[in-house]
């Protein structure tokens, strides 16, 4: 199970940071992700962190701005957003599949096992 904090609403270029708690004894061995739906939208790939080191990937247009960590001790996994944009508000979700360490992560909603329930950013211009 997985449990998003942080959303609320702020102004452009202001910075905000999610996290995603996750239940469960196994979280170390899990790739984490963050995607996002705005209305209308499809649920679109933002970033996601790896088990084995740590790394990182992002989507093209928050490169720069958004950073992926992750405290496997206390099994939370966070985004940290700054200069946000009017475009980035959306419902913001955290998701997880067990990861061999063998792939790059994930970008696919498709291959992520486990959701959280979302939680709603809101950018004003």
């Amino acid at each position: 199970q997985l449990l998003e904090s942080g959303g609320g609403l702020v102004q452009a270029g202001d910075s905000l940071r999610l996290s995603c708690t996750a239940s469960g004894s196994t979280f170390s061995s899990y790739a984490m992700g963050w995607f996002r739906q705005a209305p209308g939208s499809e649920r679109e790939f933002v970033g996601g962190i790896s088990w084995r080191n740590s790394r990182a990937t992002y989507k093209d247009s928050v490169k720069g701005r958004f950073t992926i960590s992750r405290d496997n001790a206390k099994k939370t996994v966070y985004l940290q957003m700054n200069s946000l944009k009017s475009e980035d508000s959306a419902v913001y979700y955290c998701a997880a599949y067990y990861d061999l360490g063998i792939a790059a992560i994930s970008t696919r909603a498709s291959e992520y096992d486990y959701w959280g329930q979302g939680t709603e950013v809101t950018v004003s211009s």
